[in-house]
């Protein structure tokens, strides 16, 4: 059974920082790309970024520059790092395995003073 968990979400002030997780089980984590995508409140899913199994990365213009994804395979555990955060990033983030149709349940970050 594919299982995706994310963690790390939280409140911080604009311009912090946080590390999001998503801990995956169920499959060869190895083998396939992971993305995260979020969704604001009252708006639709916006992809933000993803790593391919080989560690080629692509983001969203939105976080751009203040945005890195990585992935530790030994941990089967994907991470977005946030910096420079803004009250627009505010968000349920979600991380989704697409060939196995997978999505963890989210996490939150709220960007607020």
């Amino acid at each position: 059974q594919v299982q995706l968990a994310e963690s790390g979400g939280g409140l911080v002030q604009p311009g912090g920082s946080l590390r999001l997780s998503c801990a995956v089980s169920g499959f060869t984590y190895t083998s396939y790309y992971m993305s995260w995508v979020r969704q604001a409140p009252g708006k639709g899913l916006e992809w933000v970024s993803d790593i391919s199994s080989g560690g080629g990365t692509r983001y969203a213009d939105s976080v751009k520059g203040r945005c890195t994804i990585s992935r530790d395979n030994a941990k089967k555990t994907t991470y977005l790092q946030l910096n420079s955060l803004k009250p627009e990033d505010t968000a349920l983030y979600y991380c989704v395995q697409s060939s196995f149709h997978a999505w963890g349940q989210g996490t939150q970050v709220t960007v607020s003073s």
